[in-house]
């Protein structure tokens, strides 16, 4: 029986442990906030910033306005892992907090095309650049902040609630943008009321800085720092030496590529396919993608905890396999739930911009001709939620276990720099090409299921090199390593509640 100083030990440790994720998933929670609410106002904003009358221009600037910060994302996370893996992991995500509050602020004061000219554009890109290079260097940081905190046991649970933070911040941009259309006129809302969601930022930011600032180091970092461990060229080292390097490639092929793919088909890809396939209104669509997101948030927690169990890897693949095999007949499913019968798509090419438009086909119930499907009036809203609570599941079973393991796999010195790579890469270029690559596979086929063949490509991908590759990590005790003690039995955890 443990003596009451022992188990007061424990549940100051587990009390410890709680704060630092509250603090860390706070930030984390609040930068996707602030990346995603431009996607949220985008309606909104192509028609404040972008040249009217110049539609060549104005689809060049969306596509970039969107892309940029995509791109951005890998080079974030060199950056930001650069600073983490050096100086410390507490500074590199104040600084990433700081940069995405800031710029989100800013596009809430920025002047509009009509008082500055193309100015406007140029500012707004910019400011979205600096988004890009935040997200990137945030999650690392909170990733590694959370993970050398927690008892090698449970570091998969812990770690889990880094992982429902993207989630977590597009409700709550969706939420903040709802209600404050719903608070003020449409006139209102179009003349200024637009800025008060990034401007709320500040509030935001400002709160999560407050509870950043209290806390300290890691002690896994604390620990290397001390003994002179640190990585003076953390990007040579994690990048030039083949073990690393390689660990790197595996990681993103072997799952953060996957679990880009499965996690993007199951919440980015439905607001293309529901709306500009299935003609589902946009209400519904977003209804119906905001409950299952919802439901789903509790399964990432519960395959983290599991993976503390059962361990990482097979979690993992089982969730890329299940999306391979199941993902067509999930969406005829949805095409099914729909209920307006489309059974193709014909796509238009606009001679002036170059933008493609699909327009869905159905068929004429007393002719049997094919004509232009309408929108859908009765669409079976809790089937359309079932079904994509599926594929948040095998969101659920990836990213569950993968903040732990991506902590697990790297050593502590180049730790940041080396997890930070690969999961923006798979995000930010696997992932985030999967709305326009599926949009073209349809165009150039008529077929409205061809989208689908890019994510289940790579996720089938990721199930052969991560089968073969992908080392289990589960039981890595990192604290070894930062203590210099190989013998795994001559110590006792930091934290063993």
């Amino acid at each position: 029986m443990a003596s009451p100083t022992a188990a007061s030990a424990v549940d100051s440790a587990e009390y410890r442990v709680w704060r630092v994720i509250l603090a860390s998933a706070a930030g984390t929670m609040m930068e996707w906030y602030d990346f995603f609410i431009f996607g949220s106002l985008v309606a909104v904003l192509s028609l404040k910033f972008y040249p009217p009358g110049n539609d060549l221009f104005a689809y060049i600037a969306y596509l970039a306005t969107f892309a940029v910060a995509f791109v951005m994302r890998p080079f974030g996370a060199l950056f930001f892992g650069q600073i983490g893996d050096i100086v410390g992991r507490k500074h590199a995500f104040l600084a990433t907090l700081s940069m995405m509050g800031g710029a989100t602020a800013l596009i809430g004061l920025l002047p509009t095309f009509k008082t500055v000219g193309w100015r406007a554009p140029i500012m707004l890109i910019v400011l979205r650049m600096l988004q890009g290079l935040a997200v990137g260097g945030e999650y690392g940081g909170a990733a590694v902040y959370v993970g050398e905190h927690a008892p090698d046991h449970k570091r998969g649970f812990y770690t889990s609630f880094i992982q429902i933070m993207g989630p977590s911040g597009l409700l709550a941009s969706l939420a903040v943008v709802s209600l404050t259309e719903h608070w003020m006129n449409k006139g209102a809302f179009d003349a200024w009321g637009w800025r008060l969601p990034f401007l709320f930022s500040i509030v935001l930011v400002g709160v999560c800085l407050y509870f950043r600032l209290k806390m300290k180091e890691s002690p896994i970092f604390s620990m290397i720092k001390s003994t002179g461990r640190t990585s003076a060229h953390p990007l040579k080292e994690a990048f030039t030496k083949w073990k690393n390097l390689k660990q790197v490639l595996v990681s993103l092929f072997g799952a953060t590529a996957g679990m880009a793919v499965v996690g993007y088909t199951a919440q980015l890809y439905p607001l293309f396919y529901l709306q500009t396939i299935l003609k589902v209104s946009e209400k519904t669509t977003i209804f119906v993608i905001a409950v299952a997101i919802s439901m789903a948030v509790p399964f990432v927690i519960f395959f983290g905890w599991i993976s503390d169990k059962m361990g990482r890897k097979w979690l993992m693949m089982t969730a890329c396999l299940l999306a391979t095999v199941t993902y067509v007949p999930i969406y005829k499913a949805m095409a099914r739930a729909a209920g307006n019968n489309v059974v193709t798509v014909k796509s238009t090419k606009n001679a002036v911009t170059g933008a493609i438009s699909l327009t869905p086909i159905t068929l004429d119930p007393a002719t049997h001709m094919r004509i232009p499907a309408n929108e859908a009036p009765t669409p079976n809203v809790p089937m359309l939620i079932f079904l994509l609570l599926i594929q948040g599941i095998y969101v659920g079973m990836i990213l569950g276990p993968i903040g732990a393991y991506l902590v697990e796999a790297f050593p502590a010195r180049i730790r940041y720099t080396s997890l930070s790579l690969p999961f923006h890469v798979g995000f930010g270029i696997f992932g985030g090409v999967l709305p326009l690559v599926g949009v073209w596979i349809c165009a150039a086929t008529g077929n409205i299921y061809a989208g689908l063949y890019y994510p289940i490509t790579i996720a089938g991908v990721t199930v052969v090199v991560g089968s073969l590759l992908l080392k289990e990590t589960h039981g890595t005790r990192i604290w070894d390593e930062a203590e210099g003690d190989r013998d795994a039995n001559a110590r006792i955890p930091p934290f063993s509640g």
